[in-house]
């Protein structure tokens, strides 16, 4: 951690006074009003400044940063700039993490169209994954930078995580790092893993896929931030545990995984040209939605085991990857999540959408009688084993089973109140 001190609030508040700030957030807008965008065909629950106005708790803090429930705004499109950021949080999202930014926006040019949709066979209107071509923020950096410190002004008790990514400069890094940190924001998540764009400066997955570049990279990032860091792991790679444990041995405070999947959406049997079609070409990009979830799931585990046997459950993990309801979430928290992120779930349903994703949630918290997250945050994961273990699993519980089968040694052992069951113990089929 190199001299950062994590604390209960984090870097919540660090910015101007408190009196200061009240005043702006007096004079903020409005906030709209609540509402089931899903017509009462799904659990909903009010929130208030993040916190649900029923039922069981669903606030966590996460490496000394309290948030008001684990829903995350994941870096992309929802993040994009002030107006679309301040809708996050007046729904209720627990944080938010803007969209990924670098210090010169004048070498990001985007296209259009940029995204393709994979959709049900049975159902045209389901949306079961969505590629994406789209690369960081175009947007002025100083232009971000006063958008960070109103939102902090506004929302001084919300969660606001800057997601940036830089070249392999040392100097560019500590500035990035230096900028951000005066704007308030909370929390860094270091993209090491979009999947296109730019690989060429060797920025993203490019960087991510490298672990001595990565360990370099993390080292000054370590020595340069006060508050704490993690790192956005690709899954376009072998085994994603090892540039995790890279990232986490260079001092950083937690992980965040999975990215999209590097992909190509298909290919127009009418034109004969790739989609997303921009003048008739393409480019590989990144997958996501629903389709991802067992991916990320596998990803998922792997990590949390990793910061279990490695670091004594003693670092964040933030579970990424096609999460639209609660029960989603409920996957990932079993499996040692600490927050959990949305980005392309808010893009089909809306900003909304969080107030399901809580509801739903606290229904799983009532059925098993959980009163916080902490309650079953990894549980399900020493469930998971070896195939070789679960051979030698099978082979007892079918031992154990034949035992129960075999019958009586002797007259003297029939019992009155067991007649039934001891007689077919020893029926043969």
């Amino acid at each position: 951690m190199n001299n950062r001190v994590v604390s209960n609030r984090g870097r919540n508040g660090v910015v101007g006074t408190q009196n200061r700030r009240n005043l702006v957030r007096a004079q903020a807008a409005k906030k709209p009003k609540q509402r089931n965008i899903f017509e009462g065909k799904r659990p909903w629950v009010e929130l208030v400044d993040g916190k649900p106005v029923n039922g069981p708790d669903l606030s966590c803090v996460v490496d000394g940063v309290k948030f008001p429930n684990p829903f995350v705004i994941g870096s992309g499109p929802p993040g994009t700039n002030y107006h679309v950021m301040k809708k996050a949080f007046d729904e209720g999202w627990g944080g938010v993490i803007a969209k990924t930014v670098t210090l010169d926006s004048s070498k990001v040019i985007n296209v259009t169209p940029r995204y393709a949709r994979m959709k049900s066979s049975s159902n045209q209107k389901e949306v079961i994954g969505w590629e994406n071509i789209e690369l960081v923020s175009d947007r002025p950096f100083e232009k971000m930078m006063a958008e960070f410190k109103r939102l902090k002004d506004e929302y001084p008790d919300r969660v606001l995580i800057a997601s940036i990514m830089e070249e392999y400069n040392k100097d560019a890094w500590e500035e990035l790092i230096g900028r951000c940190e005066e704007c308030g924001v909370d929390i860094f998540e270091l993209n090491f893993s979009c999947p296109h764009g730019m690989p060429e400066r060797r920025m993203g997955a490019a960087m991510g896929q490298d672990c001595d570049l990565l360990e370099e990279v993390c080292g000054w990032v370590n020595d340069a931030a006060n508050i704490p860091v993690w790192a956005k792991m690709t899954p376009n790679i072998t085994d994603i545990t090892n540039p995790g444990k890279v990232a986490l041995d260079a001092g950083l405070e937690g992980l965040a995984a999975i990215n999209t999947i590097q992909s190509v959406m298909g290919i127009n049997l009418d034109s004969l040209r790739p989609e997303p079609c921009v003048e008739g070409y393409s480019t590989p990009g990144g997958y996501s939605s629903k389709a991802v979830k067992p991916i990320a799931l596998a990803k998922v585990m792997s990590l949390a085991t990793m910061i279990n046997e490695k670091y004594e459950g003693k670092k964040s993990l933030s579970g990424i990857g096609g999460v639209e309801t609660g029960m989603d979430a409920a996957e990932f928290l079993l499996l040692g999540c600490d927050t959990v992120q949305v980005c392309t779930g808010v893009m089909i349903h809306g900003y909304p959408l969080v107030q399901n994703l809580c509801a739903e949630v606290q229904e799983f918290m009532v059925k098993h009688d959980f009163k916080s997250i902490d309650e079953f945050r990894g549980k399900s994961l020493p469930f998971f084993t070896s195939h070789t273990h679960l051979v030698q699993l099978q082979k007892e519980a079918q031992e154990r089973k034949k035992a129960a089968k075999s019958g009586l040694k002797s007259d003297a052992e029939w019992t009155g109140d067991g007649f039934t069951s001891e007689t077919e113990s020893m029926v043969s089929n």
